[in-house]
């Protein structure tokens, strides 16, 4: 059957990739920055058990957010690393765990780029920047070239660790996003000015980790609708990038939008009601066979299954609401319970709801979310204590 001859409408509808792997329904857990690793780079028993949690909730997919191919440019020091010092033993009960019921576990290598952790990096991005709060030296072409072999290696260990799949990071700001954004990329050589150019590394990790994995083993990727921030990646040029990814091995695209700029508002914290990026995945179907994920704003089941049935999407990405309930998926699949109540933060401080959502994600990870009651200014102090502690640890295993 054509794909969309019948887009599901139903949740419980599997989903064949093209290079024949199947998600078992059209719920995926998408990509967060759950900042669970050991500041070694490694998994914890509280990361393990937090995606052992979501395979038991029903998701046909759950992505781990910012797992680093190279240790020098991490987004944050609680990050996965799929490199030669990587504890390929931990690794392997993470996929094995996460993997349980049929689920599919894969990590989604990314590389922090101009947004990459200053306290343990030095930022560098496609071209050199001084944009208000960010800051960053530029990659020289040699820089550039190096770069697929990073993704090559973590794609390579994610499949000898068992994992089922790998999603390349080309959004929200991170380093493949800023190739394709017009505001980050100014380059004037092979890999800026056109949207062709500025797509040519992306294209080539993507080729080369398919000559190395295979043809068999997922590859998705996550990229931006638009970037929402004047010049930045638009919603044309994200069609035009999505024609060329069509041409590629790519198994499922996901788009999301937004860029982590310096005092730029994210997506996520948006306060628009129903989902922000299935309109735009209508037009993407237009342009692609590949099929498609939106990510963003899905908190009601009847908005899940509008998305199917309308035939925009073929599978949806949920993230929050999947914190405030592992088992999301199940209750959903089955309609045997209603939809997560989020909470309502009242002038929230820079950075404190994602600190929160970031600690309920510990607690769930320790099986202890029904005594969770960190209020914001508390999660961010536990969060960034967290992070100065782990600092210490990176710089010490990896030399930065």
């Amino acid at each position: 059957m054509n794909r969309r001859e019948n887009n599901s409408q139903n949740l419980s509808y599997p989903l064949e990739l093209p290079c024949g792997a199947i998600l078992k329904n059209r719920i995926i857990k998408s990509a967060m920055s759950d900042s669970l690793a050991d500041g070694e780079g490694d998994p914890t028993e509280a990361q393990i058990r937090l995606y052992e949690r979501w395979a038991e909730g029903g998701a046909a997919l759950s992505i781990i957010g910012e797992v680093q191919g190279d240790p020098r440019f991490p987004e944050k020091p609680g990050n996965l690393v799929l490199g030669k010092n990587s504890d390929l033993v931990k690794l392997s009960s993470l996929a094995r765990r996460a993997s349980i019921e049929k689920a599919h576990i894969w990590p989604q290598i990314g590389h922090g780029g101009a947004l990459s952790y200053p306290l343990i990096s030095q930022p560098k991005g496609p071209s050199a920047l001084n944009l208000g709060g960010l800051q960053c030296a530029g990659m020289s072409v040699s820089d550039i070239k190096k770069l697929p072999d990073f993704y090559i290696k973590a794609a390579e260990l994610a499949k000898e660790a068992g994992f089922t799949g790998v999603q390349v990071h080309a959004g929200h700001g991170f380093l493949l996003s800023q190739f394709l954004s017009p505001l980050f990329n100014r380059r004037s050589d092979q890999y800026g000015g056109s949207i062709e150019a500025r797509c040519r590394i992306v294209v080539e990790i993507i080729n080369k980790i398919r000559d190395v994995v295979g043809p068999s083993f997922p590859i998705g990727i996550k990229i931006n609708s638009s970037d929402q921030l004047e010049g930045g990646l638009t919603q044309e040029d994200s069609l035009e990038a999505l024609r060329i990814l069509d041409k590629t091995s790519v198994d499922l695209i996901e788009f999301s939008g937004g860029t982590y700029f310096p005092g730029a508002a994210s997506s996520s914290d948006s306060s628009s009601e129903g989902p922000y990026f299935v309109d735009f995945c209508q037009k993407a179907q237009l342009v692609t066979s590949v099929p498609l994920v939106a990510t963003g704003g899905f908190k009601k089941r009847a908005d899940a299954l509008d998305a199917l049935a309308s035939g925009s999407v073929d599978i949806v990405g949920i993230a929050r609401a999947m914190i405030l309930n592992p088992s999301l998926a199940n209750d959903w699949l089955t309609n045997r319970a209603g939809d997560p109540v989020f909470p309502r933060f009242e002038s929230p401080p820079p950075g404190g709801i994602t600190a929160w959502y970031t600690m309920l994600l510990t607690a769930l990870g320790t099986d202890d979310e029904k005594s969770f009651s960190l209020d914001l200014t508390s999660a961010i102090q536990q969060y960034e204590e967290r992070d100065e502690q782990r600092c210490e640890k990176w710089r010490r295993r990896f030399r930065v």
